[in-house]
């Protein structure tokens, strides 16, 4: 199938770099079109892919349209190529947050049929470690959302959610990262405060995160029995974990998502 990028910022750079590379889609059939010419120039040399003189060129062209484009011009760029979607029929795949399937099938005029996908990657893609959340509309067929599916995984873990479901997954996926380096951060100023350089402490920090996280999801544990497993009775680990409690920790994460959450639903609602 040829899959075609409106835009090719930091994300959308991230996933055509990753499908190319995990074997998914032959950079010959990945089309690409961007505002800037130099940049557009720069990204097909380094890439491989194929430039587009225009949006209604590439939307012609392409079995899946990923709209990798700031949601506020989405207005306008699709007011532009409906007439060529609802002729070619390409899957519309659309990764701005807050940007619900009915809002983009009501850009695309009303009572169209095309079959839309809306994905949710988050900022660690760009390492190749995303968490992306995807959703189609009842036009998109299984195959369709099968094959998106599959495209995302090149930039990491990817799961099909009920629509209803994307703020909580924008909280504790596509926030999450801000909060755990937050985290990082906070972990090597203590470092610090204790005598040890902050790039020492840093790096220490974010390589035991990346470490446990990998433990949480290769272990048959729980997180809690994983804190049991290293906090030894009357130890320095349970020493912490208490003052942790005592605190809020576990408070302070579970408003901070909530927080994002009831701002996302305020988003999508004005």
């Amino acid at each position: 199938m040829k899959v075609g990028f409106i835009g090719i910022g930091n994300m959308a750079g991230a996933i055509i770099k990753g499908m190319i590379q995990n074997g998914h889609t032959s950079n010959q059939d990945i089309y690409v079109h961007n505002t800037t010419p130099e940049k557009l120039t720069q990204f097909t040399g380094e890439t491989g892919t194929q430039a587009c003189s225009s949006n209604k060129e590439l939307a012609a062209k392409v079995d899946v349209l990923v709209l990798a484009a700031k949601p506020n011009v989405f207005p306008s760029i699709l007011a532009d190529i409906k007439e060529e979607i609802a002729a070619h029929q390409p899957v519309v795949v659309s990764i701005a947050a807050g940007t619900t399937l009915q809002k983009l099938s009501d850009l695309l005029s009303e009572g169209n049929q095309t079959p839309i996908i809306r994905a949710m990657p988050n900022l660690n893609s760009q390492v190749g470690e995303g968490m992306t959340a995807l959703c189609g509309n009842d036009y998109t067929t299984p195959e369709q959302l099968a094959f998106v599916l599959n495209m995302f995984q090149a930039i990491g873990e990817t799961i099909a959610l009920p629509e209803k479901d994307f703020s909580t997954f924008t909280a504790i996926a596509g926030s999450s990262p801000a909060f755990v380096f937050l985290f990082i951060d906070s972990l090597a100023r203590a470092a610090v405060k204790n005598g040890m350089s902050k790039d020492v402490a840093t790096k220490i920090a974010a390589q035991a995160v990346l470490g446990s996280g990998k433990l949480v999801l290769d272990s048959k544990e729980t997180p809690w029995n994983l804190i049991d497993q290293v906090s030894s009775p009357g130890g320095t680990t349970v020493e912490g974990i208490l003052t942790l409690e005592d605190t809020g920790f576990i408070s302070a994460i579970t408003k901070a998502t909530q927080a994002v959450i009831t701002k996302d639903q305020d988003m999508m609602q004005q």
